[in-house]
């Protein structure tokens, strides 16, 4: 079966493709030494990030920057990885690291603000009430590479005015085209892409002004705005005029900034990969060729749920959109700052799987990891932790993470949505409220952004946009009335007996299969009858562990567990095995027999007779089994379940698990490991 031979063996090309930090005193041999890492872990791909932390002997851009970036080039395509070029240093992207700027200080970020009191060189725009509307530098910056360079700090690079054509050749010239000048044998083989990150108009450190650029005035005024009326910007409110000055800014930064970006990349052979600022920002996803998000401190986590606030959005947005725009992929910059605030190396396994499958279920399947750390000497380790590859608890089985990536991106990849209900939405207004009881009566649904309305129609009662068709709508102008509202009356993508709030699921097909992706979204274990919406045989596929079986009808998720269920072919059902259920052991007295504090493990050892089933245990954070000194399995978050069947076969047999705890142990705040009392 065409489904089942793609999730055995799904290829490089559906790798996860860290950030790599290059954030410390490069050499050659250890970036060959660290690449050669990654691949071994299969890791076969790497986006090539200038990050804090470069000394200033490599400064950014300079020849000796690109002979280690060459080094790096030269080890991927020996080990057939792939690489994409991160377009700046350090984020957010357009600056050059403040080259732009530097003999072009027209070239500034430019913003509107309302003053009293005028300063010289501001152009006034508008007056009201004796306060007045001013363009004005804003004095915005990026995060640089170097100690230094940071927010607030004196060399802090000056940001660049995204939405001035000059400034934006400028970036492209001083980026893009000292690229291709050195490393053009490496475009579209090696090199895949170029990553701009969350381009900011303003720049950072900025506060009360909003983005505009010289001439905007005349391009706002002639599509009918009043400039009086902008003051609603700066009194939280909103009319005509905001809602147009909102819909101009983001046309002129996709004309001026995206636009030219994704035509020099579609030129140059690769692609425009990266995110826009905002999770809600699905217009400005149009000239990426991989669209993309940003999943970054905790927008949604496991303890704040999935389907609150305007970070809920995202994955569904890049997803959507990409079908949309006709793209093969879409990714996400996932992880970052993910520990939390208070102490940021303490990321779980488990909060890691959570945001994993949270963005899985929603359609994404090129997943960036935020981040491996070339460095994490001195401050490095502080900035924006944690590393989730090598230097994380897990580094050493990380081939499980990677396969289980692999898998999901492989199936994620050229389906075909079903979706009954098509949500007509505004940039940056995606109304999570209205999709939340969607997501959780696990009725399927497709963003539709403005800019696509003119290109939809009604037909028989339902809405058709491009080859979709839709039987119900949220549709905020109400274009569409005879389209039901009923939106919970709607087909499901699988049924149960009684709700299950805590399953998200997407319905799609796959090589020509009907299948329906599901994941476990709460903190306890799911076991419920399930009908699918499709006839005849039914198997599914976990795609952790990478094992098919017959589907029995009973849905079985466990806490942080994902599974597939698919159309099955008679002969290909008769094939499978019937899935397993073995039973649970009592959990024996372990004992303590050593503790390293210095790199957080503990070792227990018990001795247990002869038996068959499932042991379970609760510990923080890894946790890996010998059963008489061979190997029984690793676990990665909790409750840690090792199947003992045909391993227990001695009289008295010794179980012996170690226990690895967070790295927060090492490179942060102390927190519990081991099993728990």
């Amino acid at each position: 079966m065409e489904l089942l031979k793609l999730l055995d063996r799904p290829g490089p090309e559906f790798t996860p493709i860290p950030f790599w930090f290059l954030n410390g005193d490069l050499r050659r041999g250890e970036i060959r030494r660290q690449l050669q890492d990654f691949h071994a872990h299969g890791v076969d791909g790497v986006v090539l990030h200038p990050r804090m932390g470069l000394p200033r002997r490599i400064g950014y851009l300079s020849e000796t920057f690109f002979s280690y970036i060459r080094a790096a080039l030269e080890t991927c395509r020996e080990l057939g990885m792939r690489a994409v070029f991160y377009d700046e240093g350090m984020y957010p992207s357009g600056s050059a690291c403040g080259q732009v700027v530097r003999d072009h200080p027209e070239y500034a970020s430019l913003g509107i603000a309302v003053t009293g009191s005028p300063r010289p060189g501001d152009e006034v725009l508008a007056e009201k009430d004796g306060k007045l509307l001013v363009c004005r530098p804003t004095g915005g910056t990026i995060r640089g590479v170097h100690f230094g360079e940071d927010d607030f700090e004196p060399d802090a690079p000056l940001s660049a005015d995204l939405l001035n054509p000059d400034a934006v050749r400028r970036f492209i010239e001083l980026t893009h085209e000292a690229y291709w000048r050195r490393f053009k044998d490496y475009f579209g083989s090696t090199v895949i892409g170029f990553f701009t990150d969350e381009p900011s108009i303003t720049g950072r450190c900025v506060t009360g002004m909003k983005p505009w650029t010289r001439g905007f005035d005349k391009l706002f005024t002639q599509a009918g705005g009043s400039l009086q009326n902008l003051f609603a910007l700066f009194e939280d409110g909103e009319n005509d005029d905001t809602r147009l000055y909102n819909r101009l800014i983001v046309e002129r930064e996709n004309q001026v900034y995206y636009a030219a970006l994704s035509k020099w990349c579609a030129d140059h052979n690769i692609s425009l990969m990266g995110h826009p600022d905002s999770s809600d920002d699905i217009e400005r996803e149009r000239h990426f060729h991989i669209p993309g998000q940003d999943l970054v401190y905790r927008q949604v986590s496991p303890e704040t749920g999935d389907l609150t606030g305007r970070d809920s959005v995202q994955g569904k947005c890049s997803a959507d959109a990409a079908r949309l725009l006709g793209r093969r992929r879409n990714s996400n910059e996932c992880l970052g700052v993910c520990g939390g605030e208070e102490n940021p190396w303490s990321m779980t396994a488990a909060d890691v799987k959570w945001f994993l499958d949270y963005l899985a279920v929603r359609g994404v399947n090129l997943f960036i990891p935020h981040a491996f750390y070339y460095s994490i000497v001195g401050s490095r380790k502080d900035e924006r932790p944690p590393d989730v590859g090598p230097h994380s608890a897990w580094w050493p089985h990380y081939q499980m993470w990677t396969a289980y990536l692999k898998r999901v991106s492989a199936l994620m990849t050229d389906t075909v949505l079903h979706a009954p209900v098509a949500v007509l939405c505004r940039n940056r207004d995606l109304t999570p409220e209205t999709v939340a009881p969607l997501f959780e009566n696990q009725i399927g649904f497709m963003y539709i952004p403005r800019s696509f309305w003119d290109s939809c129609r009604e037909e028989a009662g339902d809405l058709v946009c491009g080859d979709m068709r839709f039987s119900a709508v949220v549709d905020p102008e109400d274009r569409f009335p005879g389209v039901s509202r009923d939106l919970l009356a709607s087909p499901r993508d699988i049924r149960f007996p009684a709700p299950a709030r805590d399953v998200r699921a997407i319905r799609f097909d796959r090589c020509g299969t009907a299948c329906v992706f599901l994941v476990n979204a709460g903190e306890t274990d799911i076991e419920t009858p399930a009908a699918l919406p499709f006839a005849g045989r039914v198997g599914e596929y976990d795609l952790w562990t990478g094992r098919a079986s017959r589907f029995d009808g009973v849905l079985r998720l466990p806490r942080r567990g994902s599974l597939l269920l698919f159309s099955c072919p008679e002969e290909t059902f008769e094939a499978l095995p019937v899935r397993a259920v073995p039973a649970p052991l009592p959990t024996p007295d372990f004992t303590l027999v050593s503790h390293d504090p210095a790199s957080a493990v503990k070792v227990y050892e018990a001795r247990v007779p002869a038996a068959a089933g499932l042991l379970t245990v609760e510990a923080d954070e890894m946790a890996e089994l010998s059963v008489n000194g061979r190997p029984a399995g690793v676990s990665f978050w909790g409750p840690h379940r090792f199947d003992l069947t045909g391993l227990l076969t001695e009289r008295t047999n010794l179980l012996r698990l170690t226990v690895t705890g967070s790295r927060a142990n090492l490179y942060g705040k102390a927190v519990p490991y081991g099993l728990r009392p």
